[in-house]
């Protein structure tokens, strides 16, 4: 089958949907189909045209990172996408800015296509009563409509009531994300945390710098490996330097997604204090390496951590976050935990599942058929 997905961004960004994009299209190619993707020069350097692990590649220019970038993005990516469209069987749009130019593409070259809902943009904007209606036509304009977690689905069913959004969890790469060496071994005695977060105010590190005087009053050898950059780097590293903590929190970078499995396994856990989420594939990629996480309450992140696995604790609160990783690092049960998440995530979300469910969705859709439920075991 061809398949042409549209996405703001891909590889070599890092973040939860770009994984998952590339755990999809990577394993399409694998199966035998054919796959394109049309995405931005996110950055300077890249190729505007490039095959890479057998997904060719088109990115068109990107001014800025927000939304009027965005926008520009959306709006010059559209004769590229309506003449890859012409060549897909179907067509993929995978961001909130990729609907409206892959939807416009699609319906010119009288193809079906698929609209995928990730992120904390859609929930956000969805409160608005200005964007409401404008989202409720977006919601309904795709053949068929994908939410990256039950929260997401809901709120994209709300505005657009009787259409189906099917909720199906992103997924890992098990093989890559397993147990394995440290790319950082532990040094006497430490007791250590990897917090693989992009540095955005919805990614709530601050509270988790603000927890650390707290934990380590408790178990004073910890230290926190903070992976992953932004437009918070700066104040957060104030932060710490304000609160006491600059000695026991290290700020990486963002680092290549090739060596993010030999990161997560520096650590004993992972932390992940966001204030929206979708269901976050980071989380399930430390959890695939056998490490337990301590996460809040938000978004999809209830769908896959529970006490077998990790401790769910409320955002922007310090006390409460602090108390969780206390009580997951003095757990008897630790390792446990860490294989019963890894045994999860195998079991329920790996990109193996993902790219099954996708393929059902692709070819119902191509043959003009319904498309039918799911089982259980790839819904969020």
């Amino acid at each position: 089958m061809r398949i042409l997905i549209h996405s703001v961004y891909y590889l070599p960004e890092v973040g939860g949907m770009e994984s998952h994009i590339a755990g999809l299209a990577e394993g399409l190619v694998a199966g035998g189909h054919e796959v394109r993707i049309v995405t931005s020069r996110s950055r300077a350097g890249l190729d505007s045209e490039e095959e890479l692990r057998g997904v060719r590649i088109r990115r068109s220019w990107m001014p800025s990172r927000s939304p009027a970038g965005w926008a520009a993005y959306a709006l010059g990516s559209v004769p590229w996408t309506r003449r890859w469209a012409r060549w897909a069987e179907v067509v993929h749009a995978q961001s909130f800015a990729s609907v409206v130019p892959a939807g416009i593409a699609a319906r010119a070259a009288g193809r079906p296509w698929v609209a995928s809902f990730h992120t904390s943009h859609f929930l956000i904007r969805a409160r608005s009563p200005l964007w409401r209606p404008f989202l409720g036509r977006l919601v309904r304009w795709p053949d068929h409509a994908l939410a990256a977690s039950m929260e997401i689905a809901e709120v994209a069913r709300g505005l657009a009531p009787g259409i189906r959004v099917e909720a199906i969890t992103n997924g890992v790469d098990t093989d890559r994300f397993s147990p394995g060496p440290p790319a950082l071994p532990l040094r006497n005695g430490e007791r250590r945390i990897v917090v693989p977060r992009r540095l955005f105010k919805k990614n709530g590190v601050e509270f988790l710098i603000r927890a650390v005087p707290k934990i380590r009053a408790r178990i004073p050898q910890v230290r926190v490996l903070v992976v992953g950059d932004g437009p918070e780097r700066p104040a957060l590293e104030a932060l710490s330097r304000e609160v006491g903590a600059a000695g026991a929190v290290e700020f990486l970078g963002a680092r290549p997604h090739g060596e993010m499995p030999g990161l997560l396994c520096s650590g004993e856990i992972a932390v992940f204090p966001s204030l929206m989420e979708a269901t976050s594939v980071a989380a399930l990629e430390a959890m695939a390496c056998a490490r337990p996480v301590v996460a809040t309450a938000v978004g999809g992140l209830p769908e896959i951590v529970d006490d077998g696995v990790g401790i769910l604790v409320p955002p922007k609160d310090p006390s409460a976050l602090a108390d969780g990783v206390v009580r997951l690092l003095e757990d008897r049960d630790l390792r446990g935990k860490g294989r019963r998440a890894r045994e999860r995530v195998v079991a329920l979300w790996s990109n193996a599942r993902l790219v099954g469910r996708h393929l059902e969705i692709y070819e119902d859709l191509v043959a003009g058929r319904v498309v039918m439920d799911p089982g259980p075991s790839v819904v969020a």
